[in-house]
C-alpha cells in the first residue's frame, strides 16, 4: 500500500484527489491547517472523511514540515495547499508569496533532509501566463504574471524545475487550467454565478454582481484533473505538464451556460460597466461592478494539453456544457432541500 499525503487535503482538489486515490488503493493522509477553521464538507460530501487520515501542517514553519514527513514517511506527495484567491492575493501579497512561493520551497527543503525519494507534486497555474504572447498557451509559454498569486506560483514552479535538476528530486508542476465541480468555493466566479442563479430560479431576487464578462477561461472539471496529476506522478520521467481542455468560454457564457441549465431566460443589455443581463419582466438579473476588475486583468486563458496526452494518455472527458450544468443543478438542488450552500 502506497502513503500519499495531500496537502490542502480540504479543498476541491484534495477533496477529489483524495477520492481517487482511496479508490485506488493508497493510504491517504490529508494536511490542513489547524488554524484554517475549515470543514470538511467537501471530503463528506465525497463519502471519504472516514478514510482519510487529518494532520495538522503549517507551510510557513519548516521544522513543522519535517516532523510531519519523518512520522508519515509518505511515499507521494501532492502539494495543493496554497493561497490560491487571486483577487484576496492583491490585498495579501506577503502572505500569498510567504505561503505560495516560500512555503513550496520549505516543503522541497523538508523532502531533501528526510527522503529524498518521495514523488513531489506542486500544484501550478494557468495564472502564471498572465497577460499572454501566444495563444494557446503550452509548456514552453513564456510566463507573464499578473498578480502577485501568480508570480508566487512562478516562484514555486522554478524552484521545483530546480530541484528536479540540482537535487535528482522525482518532482513535477502540473500547470492546470481553470478547473471546476460543486466543491468550487463560493468566492470564485463560476460557483458564485451557479448559486446566484439558482437563488434567483428559486424567487430570491438579488442581483448578481460580476467583473470583466469578457474574460475568458479554459474550464474543466476538477474530477477529470487530478487524475492527470496521479498520471504525472506515477510516471517514470518527472516533468512539467499542461493541463486543460483546449477550449476557451468568456465569463458572460458561462452566464447563459447556467441560466439555460436553469431555465431562465436572460437578454443582454448595454455594454461595458453598464452591460446587464435582464430576465422576462425585465429585471437585472446579472450587473456588472467595477468592485471586481482585477488590478491588472487576465483577459484570456487557453491551455494545449496536447503533450499530457502524447505522453501520458490524458484527455478531458467533461466538456463545458456538462461541466456549467453540473455546477448549476447542484445548487439549485442544494438550495431546493433548504441545505446552506457552503
Amino acid at each position: 500500500m502506497k502513503t500519499a499525503l495531500i496537502t490542502g487535503v480540504t479543498g476541491q482538489d484534495g477533496a477529489y484527489l483524495a477520492q481517487l486515490l482511496l479508490e485506488r488503493g493508497y493510504r491517504v493522509i490529508g494536511g490542513m491547517r489547524r488554524s484554517s477553521g475549515r470543514s470538511t464538507w467537501r471530503l463528506d460530501a465525497l463519502g471519504v472523511a472516514d478514510h482519510v487520515e487529518l494532520v495538522g501542517i503549517e507551510l510557513l514553519e519548516l521544522s513543522n514540515l519535517q516532523r510531519l514527513l519523518d512520522s508519515t514517511r509518505p511515499d507521494e506527495i501532492y502539494n495543493l495547499a496554497a493561497q490560491s484567491f487571486v483577487a484576496a492575493s492583491f490585498d495579501q501579497p506577503i502572505y500569498s508569496a510567504d505561503v505560495d512561493a516560500m512555503g513550496v520551497l520549505r516543503l522541497l527543503e523538508a523532502v531533501r533532509a528526510v527522503d529524498p525519494g518521495i514523488r513531489f507534486y506542486q500544484a501550478s497555474t494557468s495564472e502564471m501566463f498572465g497577460a499572454v504572447e501566444e495563444s494557446p498557451q503550452r509548456e514552453s509559454t513564456r510566463f507573464n504574471p499578473q498578480s502577485p498569486y501568480a508570480f508566487a506560483k512562478v516562484f514555486a514552479h522554478h524552484a521545483v524545475a530546480n530541484y528536479r535538476t540540482a537535487h535528482k528530486l522525482h518532482a513535477m508542476s502540473g500547470i492546470l487550467f481553470n478547473h471546476e465541480s460543486p466543491m468550487r468555493g463560493l468566492e470564485f466566479v463560476t460557483r458564485k454565478i451557479t448559486a446566484g442563479l439558482a437563488r434567483w430560479k428559486l424567487g430570491e431576487r438579488r442581483t448578481l454582481r460580476l467583473g470583466n464578462m469578457a474574460a475568458a477561461r479554459d474550464w474543466g472539471f476538477a474530477g477529470d484533473y487530478v487524475d492527470a496529476i496521479h498520471r504525472m506522478v506515477q510516471a517514470d520521467r518527472p516533468r512539467d505538464y499542461v493541463v486543460a481542455t483546449g477550449e476557451s468560454h468568456t465569463v458572460r457564457e458561462f452566464v447563459m451556460a447556467a441560466a439555460s441549465c436553469l431555465g431562465l431566460d436572460l437578454r443582454w443589455s448595454g455594454d461595458g460597466l453598464a452591460e446587464a443581463a435582464l430576465d422576462e419582466g425585465g429585471r437585472t438579473v446579472v450587473a456588472v461592478d467595477a468592485a471586481f476588475y482585477r488590478p491588472a486583468e487576465v483577459n484570456s486563458l487557453q491551455g494545449d494539453p496536447g503533450l499530457i496526452g502524447a505522453d501520458l494518455g490524458w484527455r478531458p472527458t467533461t466538456r463545458f456544457e456538462a461541466l456549467v450544468e453540473m455546477m448549476a443543478k447542484a445548487d439549485y438542488d442544494r438550495l431546493q432541500k433548504g441545505h446552506p450552500l457552503l
